[in-house]
């Protein structure tokens, strides 16, 4: 993406790659500091887990109202997964607490085993997501331990696709609906594998129409705004 003058306060879409670690609140806090003195309305459209990366969509001013717009769209991912083992987490954030045997698994039997979760299929939000139940985030109560009932969706998988196999690693791809939680998939797929996985990379690539080829990194935008706002004090004091 170019950079050009933009209309922040008018409204404009922001493409930004999302670093690992960072929380998708993180990008959005880093964004509207980066437009003070102005009180600028910023927000995104489609939440990441820390632990991943990928295309975050931050609309700015009038355009924060599209924000659910956006988010209904189409994702695509990719990632790897580890097979033979599972997490509490379902992911990195939590050490390994089973493990499977893998044996069994040859890369027809794994490619194969994609064709299970094509389209309308019902999952369970991992215990250790931002997902709300009684008000307070599900990531909180399993942090305490506490044992809590959590509630299946449907969501849409229009096509997920095995791209790499080096055992224990698996590369994949993966185009969803919204609401999708790669990390339960990913889960629920090492679980009919009759073995056990869990997500050790993840960038989102795609939403809707944006390409994460078209993003800005993190710091690249704000010091284009910075730099922005210093050539609009030097033209008033000019």
């Amino acid at each position: 993406m170019k950079f050009k003058e933009f209309d922040f306060t008018g409204g404009e879409l922001l493409l930004v790659n999302k670093p690992y670690h960072w929380t998708s609140f993180d990008v959005v806090s880093k964004l509207r500091n980066s437009f003070k003195p102005l009180k600028l309305k910023v927000g995104h459209a489609g939440t990441l887990d820390p632990l991943a990366t990928g295309l975050l969509i931050i609309c700015t001013g009038k355009l924060t109202k599209k924000i659910d717009e956006y988010q209904a769209q189409e994702k695509e991912y990719t990632g790897t997964m580890i097979l033979g083992a599972t997490t509490p987490s379902y992911d990195l954030e939590t050490e390994v607490d089973e493990t499977y045997p893998t044996e069994h698994l040859t890369e027809e039997v794994i490619r194969a085993n994609c064709c299970r979760f094509l389209g309308e299929i019902e999952q369970f939000p991992p215990a250790h997501s931002a997902v709300k139940v009684g008000g307070e985030r599900l990531y909180l109560k399993a942090r305490r331990g506490e044992a809590v009932e959590i509630k299946s969706r449907q969501v849409t998988i229009s096509a997920f696709e095995i791209t790499r196999i080096e055992l224990p690693e698996v590369d994949f791809r993966v185009v969803c609906s919204k609401g999708t939680y790669i990390r339960s998939l990913i889960f629920d797929f090492g679980k009919t594998l009759n073995s056990g996985a869990y997500l050790s990379k993840l960038c989102r690539t795609r939403s809707g129409d944006f390409m994460i080829e078209h993003a800005f990194e993190v710091m690249e935008l704000v010091n284009h705004i910075r730099s922005l706002k210093e050539k609009d004090k030097e033209v008033s004091e000019g």
